[in-house]
């Protein structure tokens, strides 16, 4: 009887957690992201300590999101009607997983900021410095790309929903193109950080879904290479 109750415990555990990721969609973002620090953290080869500091990130992370959805459903059970004390107990889980958020940046900053540096001047190294006027090309053929994307797609308007989000790929191409047209690490990273607060926010006004930003990061990013590899060769 012990060992059954156990494995159900891993059960009811797993479920939790299912129910977590099938509800909540930040837990699917903070999925998302744990997923590519991860494969930042094999691409990178980072060590041993700093993969700890990183799954120690991830794992406060996922605690924290998992006590705000578990006491946000306990509060619903327990009142059906407006109670500053159940406000209360929201805004403060929120406020873990915001802690928890800040320090995973943290770490991330930490852990990978010098390998991204190093990997970006790489590349930009070899793409010469383009003419301004790359940068207006590849942001209106990002534009023209997703206005075929939507009306193939049939689905939102050029401003609000559909395939691919239009906001996130015109803020990823212009991020490229100022990776590209300066040729300076920081500015582009700086840049691709500003993007992804134009992804997060169309995905956080439910606007667009996680697919159709990463879709549309992906075509901003990769038309503004386009660009300026061509001119470059």
């Amino acid at each position: 009887m012990r060992s059954r109750s156990l494995l159900w415990s891993f059960n009811y555990a797993i479920e939790g957690i299912v129910f977590t990721l099938r509800t909540q969609r930040n837990m699917r973002l903070h999925a998302l992201a744990a997923a590519v620090v991860l494969g930042g953290a094999l691409f990178f080869r980072i060590t041993r300590l700093e993969l700890a500091m990183v799954l120690f990130a991830i794992s406060c992370v996922f605690v924290a999101e998992l006590a705000n959805t578990a006491i946000e459903a306990a509060v619903d059970v327990a009142t059906d009607t407006f109670d500053p004390m159940a406000k209360t107990a929201k805004d403060v889980a929120a406020g873990a997983v915001l802690i928890a958020s800040l320090d995973a940046v943290a770490v991330g900053y930490l852990v990978f900021f010098k390998r991204l540096t190093s990997v970006t001047t790489t590349v930009l190294s070899r793409v010469r410095e383009a003419p301004s006027h790359l940068t207006v090309i590849a942001l209106a053929l990002t534009a023209l790309a997703v206005l075929v994307g939507k009306a193939l797609g049939r689905e939102g308007t050029w401003l609000q929903g559909g395939w691919p989000s239009g906001h996130t790929a015109l803020a990823t191409a212009a991020a490229a193109a100022v990776g590209y047209a300066s040729g300076r690490a920081d500015a582009t990273v700086l840049a691709l950080f500003i993007a992804a607060l134009v992804a997060q926010s169309r995905v956080e006004s439910e606007t667009h879904t996680i697919p159709q930003v990463i879709i549309g990061a992906l075509l901003g990013l990769l038309l503004a290479t386009i660009v300026f590899q061509v001119s470059w060769h």
